[in-house]
């Protein structure tokens, strides 16, 4: 989460593949594996996500299998 306009501190992952209902797997760089939602920017800016895409992610303080997609890195 950001207070007063700070950009997010996120991680990197590599998209494995596509769930059901928006939901995503990834890979992070230490080797766990996450399932992942899309942020509602990235989600408005019909951004496609494609198995082996970059991207930055936000990880759950609560679940640490669960995160956000926040950017999309590169294809």
């Amino acid at each position: 989460m950001t207070d007063g306009g700070e950009q997010p501190v996120g991680e990197r992952a590599t998209v494995l593949e596509s769930l059901t209902n928006g939901m995503f797997r990834l890979q992070m760089n230490d080797g766990r594996t996450v399932v992942a939602h899309v942020a509602k920017d990235l989600r408005m800016a019909r951004s496609r996500l494609l198995p082996g895409d970059q991207v930055l992610i936000d990880v759950s303080h609560f679940d640490p299998h669960k995160a956000r997609i926040c950017k999309l890195l590169s294809r």
